[in-house]
């Protein structure tokens, strides 16, 4: 994998799309971060004609065995039930991604559920992981497959004609794997990354802490190698998403993350297969701690906000709809030759 991200973006072609956005009738950088975001989208495109009309949410759905430990308030019960609802577009982001004529592909890569859910494509691994604080979440082997998954999910997208793919979850306990995940990654404090989900208790939270901060210990997993940390106490879910982030980069498709989740398998991605952060864009600044420093660690910074911790991709789908209102300018431009005044020069 790590030979599949050396080459993700088009330096030439970044720079054509600031040039161009300089020959519009505005100030200098007047449109801020979204000159160099689309200058980025150009550059994993390999084209400064940048379209984006055709594009979807992924959502990759799975349960957590760590849900047996009391990290959650509520059971893996509620995954099949939102997913059912993301297969009908009825959940917040099918909602959010038809306002923007955006596709979900909802996905069950792992949900605790025998059944197939209408609507919700199945790239199941197993009903999901094992509970971490007794036994490794998942074998390398089934680790690998999540992630190929994720590439697979991604390379069909390309052959459909998607342009700009974003990144979206659901599972329960999904906030303790990834606080897991980030603290071993990032060799930082379990405190640091690891935030109230979907509404802790302080009783709770420092359970849910407890219970991540024995795991790292036991299986030796500060600095480790990131599928061994991956596979010991991740997520499929995460797995998946981190498939999808390398799928962009070897098929040159931005992907526009979300919340926290996201970001832990974006840099899990990136860490496999060095260079796949080029093709990433960051939507928001979430409510859970690691997001801050994962993002540093990434060398990515969100544009929105907003305090958001809905999740299942809601965030990256507001920002396709800034992205959008970006590119309307950049595609319908008026130049300084237009209305004939001289163009402003960089100095």
């Amino acid at each position: 994998m790590e030979c599949f991200a050396k080459r993700v973006c088009d330096e030439k072609i970044y720079r054509k799309v600031l040039q161009n956005w300089d020959a519009i009738a505005k100030p200098l950088d007047g449109m801020g971060r979204f000159e160099t975001i689309t200058a980025q989208i150009g550059a994993v495109m390999g084209s400064d004609e940048i379209d984006i009309s055709k594009k979807a949410v992924i959502i990759m759905c799975a349960d957590n065995g760590i849900v047996e430990e009391g990290i959650s308030q509520s059971g893996q019960e509620v995954t099949a039930a939102v997913a059912e609802q993301m297969g009908k577009g009825l959940s917040s982001v099918g909602r959010m991604a038809a306002s923007i004529g955006a596709d979900t592909i909802p996905i069950d890569i792992g949900i605790n559920h025998e059944e197939p859910i209408s609507g919700v494509f199945d790239r199941k691994i197993r009903c999901g992981t094992r509970n971490f604080s007794k036994e490794p979440a998942m074998t390398e082997e089934e680790a690998v497959r999540a992630i190929k998954a994720g590439i697979e999910v991604v390379s069909d997208c390309k052959t459909k004609g998607y342009r700009l793919l974003a990144t979206g979850e659901m599972g329960i306990g999904n906030t303790t794997t990834s606080s897991a995940v980030a603290a071993a990654l990032l060799q930082c404090s379990v405190d640091d990354v690891t935030g109230r989900g979907a509404g802790l208790s302080d009783e709770k939270l420092i359970h849910k802490r407890k219970i991540i901060a024995e795991a790292i210990e036991k299986y030796d997993l500060a600095g480790a190698e990131p599928l061994r940390v991956l596979r010991t106490v991740g997520g499929l879910d995460i797995a998946g998403l981190a498939g999808v982030c390398i799928g962009g980069a070897v098929h040159h498709i931005p992907i526009v993350l979300d919340g926290v989740i996201s970001m832990t398998a974006a840099l899990l991605a990136d860490r496999i297969a060095p260079g796949t952060v080029k093709c990433l864009i960051a939507s928001h600044k979430g409510k859970e701690p690691a997001v801050s420093r994962l993002m540093r660690e990434l060398g990515i910074e969100p544009v929105i906000d907003g305090q958001m911790a809905l999740g299942e991709g809601t965030g990256a789908v507001m920002m396709m709809s800034l992205l959008d209102m970006a590119l309307c300018i950049y595609h319908e431009r008026t130049l300084f030759s237009d209305i004939r005044v001289e163009q402003y020069e960089r100095y």
